[in-house]
């Protein structure tokens, strides 16, 4: 166990016991029916929303990545974090109140009340395949770089242990005890990244130190646009496509909020996650700026297990630190599982057997996590092939999938003029392309192909491939839709609005009338804006 003390052992080893003790509590609590399964009953409230979506969201990724970036690149990559935490807000104020008023348990289906079938299975058939292919491989490969340089476990060791405590709890309690363990994880996640930054700062003499000890650049969030990696067109236009995908569309984060008690509850979770999506900045990217400060000869995706094995920590502190590490990769992992059982079973299951009982509903939930979980277990040796370049040219991938989706949600709730036919064609041509220039940079990098034409179309930065790729989605929705005579549908007034879009809406739906709570979640939202734009500034 390398430097851990019988403390620190003891620290991580109560963590687990309390995750899996509340996990299991919160499943005895849950009913035995499809929304107490899958959406916790609609009875969360606000604060366990807005926890378990911070948690959710926080893998090892966050640890490997954006410390890896943060130690080789400086700031640049905390935009992705700021971006969200604003992105956050538009899932709130302007998609929450429509998914909450259709009533729906998965994206796909908001989809087909929107569109169509084809929309849905389109959907929940790219959604399930990219969880498995990317979420869970790059979850399991973080999670067993950071659990080797610690504990010195193999990967398949420390994968094959996440995978199993996370699958206990996630089989048995759905979507409760995901969101509740949730609470109990965002504790110790930040927590210890807390401890680690703190005494990283420490150690390297403090801020100013820092300052004198890394190129000035590194402080610098805005890049020129000719940056290879973070052109400031690329973060102003490309990552906020990116960012609705993922933060409004997404079946793996829009779980949380579609268990919420009232429209209330939902947009005061995302807001508190918006607040805490500021944090990673500063828990993550800082600690690998300061261990390229301490450790100057270290790679990128060394530096935050380099920065806990390296330094010297009182008695139980690195035990706290690895409660958080696990508490992040586990809520993740949970998260998918969770995610991907609700697709098969209410978009494939369910729709094939439409007169299936409650019970036979939950029962197909748990089978389908098992099913993942060990299809999560059965990859496990596959990550033994991943290295650093593979596992950031994963993160990528994103670019390629989401702007087809994020054109067909966004613009389809505002403009009702829009229709299936549209949707399964943007969603068909988007997803050519993207795979056509994933298939291509594979090609060109294992040198099988090369022309002019090719160079330049897998040399596209992977944010302005997005723009490009939204534009192309957006116009072909539009142009497909518009020269479709079909007379729009009289059924999707749930899933449709217009400008002005704002609280009226938003307050108005199927909730007693709370205009104090609902002042307060807009006073919020202004101050976390305001926030945002602060640091921008700050660090520009």
């Amino acid at each position: 166990m390398g430097n851990f003390t019988s403390l620190d052992i003891s620290i991580t080893l109560i963590y687990i016991i309390a995750v899996l003790g509340v996990g299991l509590i919160a499943s005895r609590r849950s009913k035995e029916n499809s929304a107490g399964y899958f959406l916790a009953g609609r009875n969360v409230g606000w604060i366990a929303i807005g926890a378990s979506l911070f948690a959710t969201n926080i893998s090892g990724e966050h640890f490997i990545g954006l410390a890896g970036s943060g130690a080789a690149r400086g700031l640049a990559v905390g935009h992705f974090e700021w971006i969200a935490a604003l992105v956050i807000l538009l899932l709130g104020w302007v998609f929450v109140p429509l998914y909450l008023k259709s009533g729906v348990f998965t994206m796909p289906e908001f989809l087909e009340k929107r569109y169509n079938t084809a929309s849905r299975m389109y959907l929940t058939s790219v959604s399930i395949v990219a969880y498995i292919l990317t979420k869970v491989s790059i979850t399991l490969f973080a999670g067993g770089l950071l659990l080797n340089a610690l504990l010195g476990w193999d990967i398949y060791t420390s994968a094959v242990v996440m995978v199993v405590l996370t699958g206990i709890y996630t089989i048995i309690g759905g979507l409760s005890a995901v969101i509740y363990t949730g609470m109990i994880q965002a504790v110790f996640l930040i927590g210890g990244a807390v401890i680690l930054t703190v005494m990283g700062l420490n150690e390297v003499g403090g801020f100013t130190a820092l300052q004198q000890k890394l190129p000035a650049d590194y402080f610098s969030m805005f890049k020129p646009m000719s940056d290879p990696d973070f052109p400031w067109t690329g973060i102003v236009f490309g990552a906020p496509i990116i960012g609705v995908w993922y933060w409004c569309t997404d079946q793996y984060i829009v779980q949380r909020v579609l268990s919420a008690k009232n429209v209330y509850n939902a947009q005061s979770g995302t807001i508190l996650a918006g607040f805490l999506k500021i944090l990673p900045v500063f828990l993550f990217v800082f600690p690998g700026m300061i261990a390229a400060a301490l450790y100057p000869e270290i790679k990128g995706d060394e530096a935050y297990p380099v920065m806990i094995a390296g330094m010297l920590m009182p008695v139980g502190f690195r035990g706290l630190i690895m409660a958080g590490l696990l508490a992040a990769l586990m809520s993740s992992l949970a998260g998918v599982f969770n995610s991907a059982s609700t697709l098969f079973t209410m978009d494939f299951y369910k729709y094939f057997h439409p007169k299936a009982s409650e019970r036979k509903l939950v029962l197909v939930g748990r089978l389908a996590t098992t099913i993942i979980v060990i299809t999560g277990i059965l990859w496990v040796p596959l990550t033994k092939i991943i290295n650093s370049h593979i596992y950031i040219y994963l993160q990528s991938i994103q670019a390629y999938i989401s702007p087809p989706i994020t054109a067909v949600f966004l613009f389809g709730i505002f403009n009702k003029r829009l229709n299936g036919k549209g949707a399964i064609w943007a969603l068909a041509v988007g997803g050519v392309v993207g795979a056509l220039r994933l298939i291509f940079e594979l090609l060109h990098k294992c040198n099988y192909v090369s022309n002019p034409l090719i160079n330049w179309f897998v040399g596209i930065n992977y944010l302005h491939f997005a723009v490009f790729l939204f534009i192309i989605s957006t116009v072909v929705l539009h142009w497909v839709s518009l020269r479709n005579t079909t007379a729009v549908r009289s059924d999707i007034s749930g899933t449709v609005t217009s400008f002005p879009y704002g609280v009226k809406i938003a307050a108005g739906y199927n909730n007693p009338k709370n205009s104090k709570w609902n002042n307060l979640n807009i006073a919020f939202s202004i101050v976390l804006i305001m926030a945002v734009f602060t640091l921008w500034g700050a660090f520009f």
